[in-house]
């Protein structure tokens, strides 16, 4: 009987570590976001084919950029895996430029969660900023299609 119950109480550990195991670390949404915001960056960098490329297009791109470069810097603060590429969860079935907002607006809703890392606090706040500016790029570059449409 105490043999069962001790293989009972060290299996039940050996599951609970195994299981904490492959829980990401703090702030899992940082992976999610560069997901996010290389998707974003693949849609509005002048595909194939565009009639017409407009200017805030690459404002969006460059305050991507930006964005990924700060998320980087918190994620391994976090001791993040930067190579683990997490799938895309956006389902925009519109244009490419109304996806890369609605995934830009996924990014931001991914790293804007408490920070308790007081190093990672400020590049997730300058990270937020870039992705709000890139959204605003991108809601501009998209009106502007829309105007050329009419």
């Amino acid at each position: 009987m105490k043999l069962a119950l001790i293989t009972a109480s060290i299996l039940s550990l050996i599951i609970s570590f195994s299981a904490h195991a492959d829980l990401p670390g703090k702030h899992p949404g940082y992976l999610h976001a560069l997901t996010d915001l290389r998707t974003a960056r693949w849609l509005l960098n002048h595909q194939p084919g565009d009639a017409k490329v407009y200017g805030d297009e690459d404002v969006a791109v460059n305050e991507i950029d930006a964005a990924i470069s700060e998320i980087k810097k918190a994620s391994i603060d976090d001791g993040k895996d930067l190579h683990d590429h997490p799938q895309v969860d956006v389902s925009e079935h519109g244009s490419r430029l109304l996806k890369s907002i609605e995934t830009l607006k996924k990014a931001h809703g991914d790293i804007d969660q408490e920070e308790d890392n007081p190093a990672a606090k400020e590049l997730r706040h300058h990270a937020l900023e870039h992705i709000d500016h890139a959204i605003h790029a991108a809601e501009k570059a998209h009106a502007e299609w829309l105007k050329d449409k009419k």
